[in-house]
């Protein structure tokens, strides 16, 4: 006979412990996310992919299943579909998942900031940049709950200027802020990237308890380790090799800023960006059936190239 388990009452909810399921994707050496409520079995989605192979223009959907299928066999129902900022290196699932699951979309208010100034470079007058195409827009400081989870909103800009993190008990989604230890921080020379506010971002991330698990965007497997993604504030005090080698915002800024200087831009973001700004909805069918991508040319003039 199995034993109910209670909620948690009001007074612990924000020390919950929620459980994590990460999904990694090998393609864009991204994470994707299942945070669920042990006691009421609902959960959410975070940073969905949607799989895009750009040499033959295929879209599918192994990915965003995979979640699926844990939530299928663990008996969870979706209440969240939740992106922490438009991604310019995958393609995000969430429009996918909301039409299977009903769940609500979610990201930043500052989403509407990314939206104006990249329906300018894709040429794109009549798109809506006015966040309509999440069910809810998330300001600093906001709450909402995953089950009976208290759920806090951090704005986090740095790496885009809509950034957010989502704090969940004891755990935060911190996406491409910090990433594991052994790699560093993130970079910060997208169009409407801050170094200075990534490091601000990034005090504030590390003011959170010390035992905070911290669950990053991406992990780029340095000497060639298995991929991770869970640190926890304490361990990225100790042990963060970009923090280690710059421990003041203007050192940081000058580091981060060097560094930036020599990466080529990820190979997706002009394909990825037209997506996720539209919450992840493909572009309409032409007359033919087929959908197109819009890649503008020479749109980052100052791009490294590999």
């Amino acid at each position: 006979m199995s034993t109910a388990v209670s909620p948690p009452s009001a007074l612990d909810r924000s020390t919950a412990s929620p459980q994590v399921d990460a999904f990694f994707d090998k393609r864009t050496c991204s994470v994707q996310y299942v945070v669920s409520d042990p006691a009421t079995r609902r959960c959410a989605l975070v940073d969905p992919v949607l799989d895009y192979d750009e040499k033959s223009g295929s879209i599918a959907t192994v990915s965003a299943d995979a979640l699926l299928a844990c939530v299928k066999e663990k008996g969870l129902t979706v209440e969240w579909i939740l992106d922490t900022h438009p991604h310019a290196d995958h393609l995000s699932a969430a429009a996918y998942l909301k039409d299977r699951t009903g769940a609500k979309t979610a990201i930043g208010e500052r989403v509407v900031d990314v939206q104006r100034l990249w329906k300018t470079i894709y040429n794109l007058p009549g798109f809506e940049a006015d966040g309509s195409q999440w069910d809810r827009l998330f300001a600093d400081g906001d709450e909402f709950r995953i089950g009976e989870m208290d759920v806090r909103v951090m704005f986090s800009p740095g790496h885009t200027l809509a950034s957010i993190t989502y704090v969940v008990g004891d755990a935060a989604f911190i996406h491409d802020t910090l990433f594991m230890p052994d790699f560093g921080t993130a970079r910060c020379d997208f169009p409407g990237g801050d170094a200075r506010a990534l490091w601000r971002t990034i005090q504030r991330i590390l003011s959170l308890p010390e035992h905070t698990r911290l669950f990053s965007g991406h992990d780029y497997m340095p000497g060639g380790r298995a991929p991770a993604w869970e640190s926890s504030v304490a361990g990225q005090k100790a042990h963060n090799v970009h923090l280690a080698q710059a421990r003041t915002e203007d050192a940081f800024v000058a580091m981060r800023q060097a560094r930036d200087a020599r990466l080529p831009m990820p190979k997706l973001i002009l394909h990825a960006l037209q997506v996720n700004m539209a919450g992840g909805r493909l572009p309409e069918p032409e007359s033919n059936g087929t959908r197109y991508l819009k890649i503008p040319l020479d749109a980052l003039p100052h791009a490294v190239w590999d």
